[in-house]
């Protein structure tokens, strides 16, 4: 298992998300795109980099997202304003995570009425789950009856990630987690992913090695911060 392969997942991720939920995935000059990211590019050429800030300006975005190896010359990002942002740590493991058990307060579901307010929004976001032949799986944790927390996998070949686990802090501590990730990893693994791969920051490492999970490499992201509604046209905000 190779950093290249955590790349070609995470960068499937991305691309699922844009085809489903009506973003953009489009390619130009060797550089590919997802909605506001550039994706694991080897060689950054200036224009065609200036063209994909544009184009991403043009939806409106905050920012733009760049997702590098560290062999990958950074200095196009440097000279178009990029920061450099946060480091991606993959892991991998077996699908299996080691036979742990299924956490009865987790479950996988298709639909959901859990996003209430300004978060309501997520919801439509579960249309990836019901994709068929299915491809990718959501699990919800409850506590007592409370929604506790999410996480999804997707399935890319033999391989599948696992993205956005997220246990709410008053949760946290109670096995909610390794619950959430043995939901979506079964079920991945389930459709023939015999290997589960993902980026962790420092505070999910615990979690992800009692799952079983090794830490096999580093990335590096950078972020281009937009100004405030830098792709709308004038009066846009307004309405009638």
């Amino acid at each position: 298992m190779t950093v290249a392969d955590c790349e070609r997942v995470q960068l499937s991720w991305f691309q699922l998300r844009a085809r489903t939920l009506g973003g953009e995935a489009w390619e130009d000059d060797g550089l590919v795109w997802a909605n506001g990211d550039l994706l694991f590019p080897q060689v950054i050429d200036p224009a065609a980099l200036a063209r994909g800030v544009e184009r991403v300006r043009a939806r409106g975005a905050a920012s733009v997202g760049a997702w590098l190896g560290l062999d990958v010359d950074p200095a196009p990002l440097a000279a178009a304003g990029f920061e450099r942002g946060w480091e991606p740590w993959w892991m991998a493991g077996p699908a299996d995570l080691g036979r742990i058990p299924a956490d009865a307060r987790v479950e996988l579901q298709e639909t959901t009425s859990d996003y209430r307010g300004m978060h309501a929004g997520y919801a439509a976001e579960l249309a990836m789950a019901r994709l068929r032949p299915a491809r990718a799986w959501y699990a919800a944790a409850y506590e007592e009856g409370r929604f506790a927390g999410r996480a999804w996998s997707h399935r890319v070949g033999d391989l599948a990630g696992v993205f956005d686990v997220d246990v709410w802090q008053q949760f946290q501590r109670r096995g909610l987690g390794t619950g959430l990730m043995q939901a979506v990893c079964s079920a991945a693994a389930g459709a023939g992913a015999r290997t589960i791969v993902l980026n962790s920051t420092p505070a999910g490492v615990r979690l992800y090695e009692k799952c079983g999970l090794e830490r096999i490499g580093t990335g590096i992201t950078w972020w281009l911060h937009l100004p405030i509604g830098a792709g709308r046209s004038p009066g846009a905000s307004h309405s009638l």
